[in-house]
């Protein structure tokens, strides 16, 4: 399992490492560390993720994302162990609500999610088991 140096710390959820099955997370109203596979992490939350595949991969099935207030400055999509492009449709409809998508493999996702947060930067992420 490896680990991750943790950079300052802001509120809410932090992922502290990878497993052979997905994220170990920490942070501030989880509770104990938890391991989870696919995920959705907000400021305040983090929640379990049905990812669908990435070719099929629609605004719906980001309602969490879609449901900040204020919205996300943008969104980290992990898109698996190797980057893959994500719909165009998707990425113009998430642009169309305000919410720019960078796409990256998961692991540099969840490293980017834990430096962008340590910034205090309001954004969400959208993370696929790797």
């Amino acid at each position: 399992m490896a680990e991750f140096n943790q950079d300052p710390r802001a509120s809410g959820p932090v992922i502290t490492g990878f497993t052979a099955h997905g994220f170990k997370l920490d942070g501030e109203n989880l509770g104990p560390r938890r391991v989870e596979s696919s995920l959705v992490l907000t400021p305040v939350s983090a929640m379990p993720w049905d990812a669908p595949a990435i070719d099929t991969l629609g605004i719906a099935a980001l309602e969490q994302v879609l449901a900040m207030d204020p919205p996300p400055e943008f969104m980290l999509l992990g898109t698996g162990p190797a980057l893959a492009h994500p719909p165009r449709a998707f990425i113009r409809a998430m642009e169309e609500r305000g919410i720019g998508v960078e796409a990256m493999d998961s692991r540099a996702a969840a490293r980017a999610w834990g430096i962008l947060r340590s910034e205090d930067r309001w954004i969400a992420a959208a993370i696929m088991a790797i």
